[in-house]
């Protein structure tokens, strides 16, 4: 399995970008596919996640601001990010797991929020 991530990019506080990845290979149902970042000095953390189910997870600090959003058809992930502020500067890496030795990762997309 490969995950392909594209988007990311700089941009003023309050602007807006769009995050996309893709999987290929052998995927099987019942997976999650999400999206972590890693800000300089501190640890990967979930920003959000979607079942294929559609349950979707957000964390506290980017609620009402991104959106996730997944194309089982197309095993593709995407994640709308609003109202962008500097903290949300991070590497961006999208995800994609249904069991503990399945457990992929894209390659990483700097988002950059500054003026």
């Amino acid at each position: 399995v490969q995950l392909q991530a594209s988007g990311g990019g700089k941009v003023h506080p309050g602007g807006s970008l769009s995050l996309s990845c893709v999987a290929s290979g052998s995927i099987f149902e019942g997976n999650v596919m999400g999206w972590y970042r890693q800000a300089p000095g501190k640890q990967r953390e979930l920003v959000a996640r979607e079942l294929d189910g559609g349950d979707r997870y957000y964390a506290d600090s980017v609620k009402g601001r991104f959106t996730i959003s997944r194309d089982n058809a197309k095993n593709t992930v995407s994640l709308q990010m609003n109202n962008l502020r500097p903290e949300d500067t991070a590497v961006y890496y999208c995800n994609l797991y249904w069991s503990i030795s399945d457990d992929y990762w894209g390659q990483g997309t700097l988002v950059t929020v500054s003026s």
